[in-house]
């Protein structure tokens, strides 16, 4: 597959709030299939815009495209929520992006479309959980961070991408990751299995379409049925619970001493 971009690509200006000059994600056609590009600035954090646009951004994947490659940027695939602004956030408003952001999750791991994670710079917290949400994913080698530092910041990792890394790489593995918030570069995540393949930087994001194209070329109805067998077991237990989850992350958040954690922590961004 040729590595350099589509001329002809339609590139997709998805901004769902309100108009912006810059929309968040951005969504370029590559034939059949689709790659979204979070667009947030150069730690690609997350807050509410983004999280609305990358929900409209999955709507327009499941209507036009057969497969999806997620990408970021050049210092970071994500660097994870946006501190510094949803620090001035009081519990009702935290309390919807927060709702919201699981729910765009639950939509990318569970869109009936092949997708795969293309991360060619660090993948920290809400990041690495977007990254996981996907089929595949796909890192650079070098020092590319990846990891759910959560804990360290005085609150839990969400529910479901708890849940989430803990299929795909197991108990053990994903309990030395959520306890103590330790990165891994890309190479000990790809040990580790969280990580499918790394290669080099420029060779990623055309790796990952190629992955994306081979599954898509295969009868979608069968492979739709498949993908929902693998993430059954984990909705099931998200949507029994996640309320009760959510809300208990949300206790986390609002303790006096992780503001002061989660506020040292903004000073960074």
């Amino acid at each position: 597959m040729n590595r350099r971009r589509d001329r002809k690509s339609v590139v997709y200006a998805l901004s769902l709030l309100e108009e912006k000059t810059l929309s968040l994600v951005i969504l370029e056609s590559h034939g059949n299939l689709g790659i979204v590009r979070l667009n947030n600035g150069s730690t690609n954090a997350v807050n509410l815009d983004m999280i609305q646009d990358l929900s409209g951004a999955l709507d327009r994947v499941k209507m036009d495209f057969k497969g999806m490659v997620l990408t970021g940027g050049e210092k970071f695939f994500s660097i994870g929520f946006d501190l510094p602004e949803l620090l001035k956030l009081d519990r009702k408003k935290m309390g919807e992006f927060f709702y919201k952001f699981n729910q765009v999750v639950f939509e990318l791991l569970t869109l009936p479309v092949p997708t795969c994670a293309a991360v060619t710079a660090h993948a920290i917290a809400g990041g690495a959980i977007l990254m996981l949400a996907c089929d595949f994913r796909i890192a650079a080698s070098g020092r590319v961070l990846i990891g759910l530092n959560e804990v360290k910041l005085g609150v839990p990792a969400p529910y479901l991408p708890d849940l989430v890394l803990r299929q795909i790489a197991g108990d053990q593995v994903a309990s030395d990751m959520l306890y103590t918030g330790a990165f891994l570069d890309s190479t000990e995540a790809g040990r580790r299995g969280v990580i499918h393949n790394v290669l080099p930087k420029s060779e990623v994001e055309t790796k990952a379409l190629e992955r994306v194209s081979e599954i898509a070329s295969l009868p979608m109805k069968a492979f739709s049925a498949v993908k929902a067998n693998r993430v059954e077991s984990i909705c099931k237990r998200y949507n029994d619970n996640f309320r009760a989850r959510n809300e208990q992350f949300l206790d986390c958040w609002f303790n006096d001493n992780t503001q002061e954690l989660l506020r040292e922590a903004a000073t960074k961004f």
